[in-house]
């Protein structure tokens, strides 16, 4: 199974808005239809498609291959996909008791909180483990963070003046 610590996991993971609570219906029963994820997410119909695209892309999720019952799941885990929304699954629970919708997260916000969880205090040190996130991203996700009450900011005095970052409770539960 994989780690929600696996920050390439948690990048594929934050890619489209919906991805997290898509792979999290799949959870326990590996298969489900495209209306039935329509009716239970409420999204627009245009975002399921694509985020299902992303996962199918991603080898997370395959059509159904099958012919037979007109009730028979569209969509069905691939075998690396059965991981993943295990992880999924764990997220999405946070996620609804720190009472965030995907609209509250950005690409980056669950890597970034993993590494501000692993030690990295400064927007350098954030941005060197963060790699591929250019400075704006970065930037406007440690913003929606605070705006989130899932970091602090704390800014200290001196010349040129800095920042350092830390998790809040709430953040916390997202990374534990």
């Amino acid at each position: 199974m994989q780690s929600t610590h696996d920050p390439d996991l948690l990048a594929a993971l934050s890619r489209q808005r919906w991805l997290i609570p898509v792979l999290a219906q799949f959870y326990g029963v590996g298969g489900r239809r495209f209306a039935e994820l329509l009716g239970t997410l409420k999204l627009p119909r245009d975002s399921l498609v694509r985020t299902l695209e992303q996962a199918q892309e991603l080898g997370w999720l395959e059509r159904n291959p099958g012919h037979g019952h007109p009730l028979r799941p569209e969509y069905v885990l691939t075998s690396a996909g059965q991981a993943v929304a295990a992880v999924a699954a764990r997220l999405s629970v946070r996620l609804d008791a720190a009472q965030i919708g995907p609209a509250g997260l950005t690409r980056w916000s669950l890597p970034a909180l993993q590494s501000i969880a692993a030690g990295s205090e400064r927007f350098n040190e954030l941005a060197r483990s963060l790699a591929p996130a250019s400075p704006r991203a970065l930037s406007q996700t440690l913003r929606s963070l605070v705006a989130n009450d899932l970091v602090e900011r704390e800014v200290e005095g001196g010349f040129p003046p800095s920042s350092r970052y830390r998790l809040t409770a709430k953040g916390q539960s997202l990374t534990a």
